[in-house]
Formats: C-alpha cells, structure tokens, sequence
C-alpha cells in the first residue's frame, strides 16, 4: 500500500490514518478505497457536513428546487456564488474525465462495504461561507468575488501531474502563503477554523482506527490540533450583523426623500425635475442590468418601473420582481435542471440556462439599481443645491 500523502497518528490506543487528497484527482480516490480497504477501520470520516453528503446522495436535487421561493427568500444571490465556486472544480474534473469529489464518495461507498461507521467531520458549508463573508470586509468581497468569476470563466488548464503535487507538502504550504497575502482574513475562517473542527470531529470518531479522507490543505493544521480540544460551539456561532449597512440602507432613502419633498415645497419645477431625475437614473440601470442578462422584455420593463421605489426601501429589491416576472414568462423545465451542473462552467452556459438566467437577472437587476442609487441621488442633490 502507497504511504504517500497518507499521515499516521496515535493518540493513547487509537491511531488516525489521515489521507490528503485533491479533490479531483482519479489517484486520490483510488488511493482512499486502497487505504480503507487493507486497514478496515472503525470510522470513516469524510470532509462533508449534512448538506453536502445530501448532495451527493441525491443527484436530481436540483429538480426539486422551487425557482420562485429561491426568489422571496432572497437566496438567489447564494445561490449564484455557490454555482460559480462549484463551477471551478467542475471544470477540472471534466478535465480528467471523472466525478468531482469522487474521492468523497470513495470513502463513503468504502466505509459501507468494509462496514466502518461513516462521520461527516466537517462545519456546516453555510456557516463556514457566513464566517467568511462576515469578516473579509468590502474589499475583500469585491477581491473574492472577482477571484471566483476569473476561476469560472478562465480557459487555463493544468496538467494532472501539476494536480497531484498540490498533494505535497512544500507545495501546499506555498499555496496557503499566497491565499494569506492575498486573503489575509479568509485563512481563518476557511481553513484555520475548520482544521480544529475536523480535527474535533476525527478525534471522537468511534472505535480505536480512524481513517479520515481530507483535503491536503488540512492535513497539516489536523496534525497540530487533534492534539488539542475545541469550542464547537464558538467555531459554529455565525458572526454579528453589521448595523452599518441597515442605518445607510435607510439614511439614503430618508434624505433623497426629504430633499425632494422640501424641494417640491419651495420650487415645484425643480422638484418634479429631481423626481424625474430619479426615476430615470433608477430605472434605466436596473433595466440596463436586467437586460444585460438577456431578460424577457417584461422583466426588463418591471425592473425599469420598480427600481425607483424600491430603492426607497431597503427591505424589497427590484431583482426579486424581475426575477419573479422572468421565472413567469421563462420557467425552467426539467432538462434545465438536468444540465445546471454543466452549464456553468462556461459564461454561455451561465446565460443560457434559464436556471442561472433567473438568478443573473435577480442579481444584475439589483446591482443596476444600486448603482442608480448612488448616481441618481447625487443628482437629486445636485439639483437640490442649484436650486437653493
């Protein structure tokens, strides 16, 4: 049996047979069903949390998504970032010709045939992404996001010899160094964070013989922290909301609003000019957006005419009624469904999926108001000091 990438640790009368895999490597998971099959350990442990282990169980799940409740239950935009992050290692196992995560399902078809106990060791996916999204900043947002759409859209390829050395440990080490230059704060959250809680989670594992199929970024971190005892429950506490942007998303609407009502009251003209002024900036970006996203004409039409009111208040969206029309008039059908996990790996497909044409549309229609937001409003003010 290969002993490459596999770390072995004894703690008292158990022992921990590590393996650090890359996730879309065909030797990885030919390598997990080697190792547990000549070990026969009591536990599996896998680098999935319940919402993910559900997804590989269940391959239509996408069939049973009610496209609409997405809408109203403003998830479209999560929705979206987790098609593009997916999207990434997608592309690279249609690379290689093989299942993305298949080292995961490995382990899983392994423990059941060698009759281990199966643990899915890892943090909730949407507690981890709250944690990471809660303490990267604007910046780092933009940073992010920005790093995610040039992995979905970009034409590089690696070879799977370059795949299998992110396996070793001079080169993992290199890749942690530059996501921590570049993502000084997503480190912690993203790989820090969960190591200890891996690790928690593969420490009291049943039985004396733990084999834990893991990503090789978190080998390391595991071998210094299973050693150690953790919070759980400080590791899985979903970081404090910012005020901030609640007492601007209402500073804003309150002061264009005042403005305009003052000026209406002492110049007439000049405030039906802001109002126009208003509506137009307003209504064309998020028409601009939506149309950008290749929206039925209607959509374009109730974006156009929602954006205005609904950036008076924060708590409605002129995406979510633009989505709403163009789920209406462009519902997706089962074969949508079928080639989600296709289609985005690639911006056509992105566009032509009515799927992600919903939520492109939920989201370029928002991000078009914002931007009227800003624009029109400095227009408002501007017309309000001329007018002094």
């Amino acid at each position: 049996m290969m002993e490459e990438n596999i770390t072995r640790i004894h703690i008292g009368e158990k022992e921990f047979i590590l393996i650090g895999t890359a996730h879309v490597s065909k030797q990885s998971a030919e390598q997990v069903k080697e190792v547990i099959e000549a070990e026969r350990p009591d536990s599996v442990c896998v680098e999935l949390d319940e919402q993910r282990f559900e997804s590989i169980r269940d391959g239509d799940r996408w069939k049973n998504t009610d496209i609409f409740e997405v809408i109203k239950s403003k998830k479209a935009s999560l929705l979206l970032v987790n098609l593009a992050i997916s999207s990434f290692q997608k592309k690279m196992a249609k690379q290689f010709g093989i299942q993305a995560g298949q080292e995961m399902i490995q382990g899983i078809e392994s423990a059941e045939k060698t009759g281990a106990e199966l643990v899915l060791a890892d943090r909730n996916i949407q507690i981890t992404f709250a944690r990471i999204w809660g303490n990267i900043g604007f910046k780092g947002k933009a940073k992010l996001l920005l790093s995610i759409i040039y992995g979905i859209f970009s034409k590089e390829e690696i070879s799977e010899e370059e795949l299998e050395k992110l396996k070793t440990q001079d080169m993992l080490d290199g890749m942690l160094q530059d996501m921590t230059d570049s993502f000084p704060t997503l480190k912690k959250p993203l790989i820090d964070e969960r190591d200890q809680y891996l690790a928690h989670s593969i420490k009291h594992a049943p039985g004396n013989k733990v084999v834990a199929v893991l990503g090789a970024a978190h080998v390391p971190g595991i071998k210094e922290e299973i050693h150690k005892e953790h919070d759980l429950k400080k590791l899985t506490e979903r970081p404090k909301k910012s005020k901030a942007p609640k007492i601007i998303g209402w500073t804003i609407p309150l002061l264009i609003l005042s403005v305009i009502v003052y000026t209406f009251f002492s110049n007439p003209a000049a405030g039906t000019q802001q109002t126009i002024s208003w509506i137009l900036w307003n209504g064309s970006f998020s028409a601009l957006g939506t149309a950008v996203a290749l929206a039925h004409p209607l959509a374009v039409v109730t974006a156009f005419i929602m954006a205005p009111i609904t950036s008076l208040n924060p708590l409605i969206a002129a995406g979510w009624f633009a989505g709403i029309v163009q789920a209406y008039f462009r519902r997706p059908n089962v074969g949508d469904f079928d080639t989600l996990s296709d289609d985005v790996t690639s911006v056509k497909g992105f566009w032509n999926n009515k799927v992600t044409r919903i939520l492109l549309v939920v989201v370029l229609a928002n991000l078009g108001s914002s931007l009227g937001t800003f624009i029109g409003g400095a227009d408002v003010i501007r017309l309000f000091i001329r007018n002094l």
